[in-house]
């Protein structure tokens, strides 16, 4: 991940603090995700370019904000967003959303029923629940081709994931598969969490975006 961070830093500064003025611009902007793993997002997404970008869950578009960012950067993709919510359409802004952007409001396991999109990214952060991890392991995740990048938010907020709950539910999908997956996480991956914040400090991105710091994201790689 370090060789991401300096192959597109200049990029990565320039979106950073583009995400911290449209924070301070949108009064009660709820973000989700902590820093490193919005810029782990940012980063891959720029490095495996794709064209379809699938996100589940976007509340007031934080995470959106960021995909869109790196789809703009690569001058290519789009980015399908389905939530519950409609929050997030007040606070894109347009530049980002016009001709890159498509919200579905609904129930993920409705609206991606029978689904079409070609997922060349999915990125995962809605209801954080057993019941719902089942269906999108079980639905979605036999739609998604071997290689896919794949993002699960609120996993690992300690050493473990809950007893009951979406991670465990995700883990042991990823076990039984033989999957690998990695973790900025500060509780469940500090060593790596250490090594990411003084590389980002050595390239002058140490100031906070969020001031979030668990960054409890799971990344792997469909197989």
């Amino acid at each position: 991940m370090s060789e991401l961070y300096e192959k597109y830093a200049g990029d990565l500064r320039r979106a950073r603090s583009e995400q911290r003025e449209l924070r301070a611009a949108i009064p009660g902007f709820v973000a989700q995700l902590d820093d490193i793993e919005a810029e782990i997002t940012y980063l891959l997404v720029r490095e495996h370019r794709p064209e379809t970008v699938l996100e589940i869950g976007s509340l007031h578009g934080w995470s959106t904000t960021w995909l869109l960012r790196a789809l703009r950067d690569n001058g290519t993709g789009r980015l399908y967003t389905h939530d519950l919510v409609d929050k997030a359409r007040a606070n894109v802004p347009t530049d980002l959303a016009d001709g890159r952007w498509t919200f579905v409001r609904g129930d993920a396991r409705k609206t991606l029923a029978n689904h079409r999109h070609k997922i060349d990214y999915l990125f995962v952060d809605a209801a954080h629940t057993r019941r719902f991890a089942r269906w999108y392991v079980a639905e979605l995740f036999p739609t998604v081709a071997p290689g896919v990048p794949v993002s699960v938010h609120d996993v690992f907020h300690s050493t473990r994931p809950w007893l009951f709950s979406e991670g465990r539910v995700v883990l042991s999908w990823l076990a039984r598969r033989g999957i690998g997956y990695f973790t900025a996480s500060r509780a469940a991956s500090p060593a790596l969490n250490r090594r990411l914040v003084e590389l980002k400090a050595s390239l002058r991105m140490d100031e906070q975006v969020h001031e979030g710091g668990h960054n409890p994201m799971l990344f792997f790689k469909m197989s």
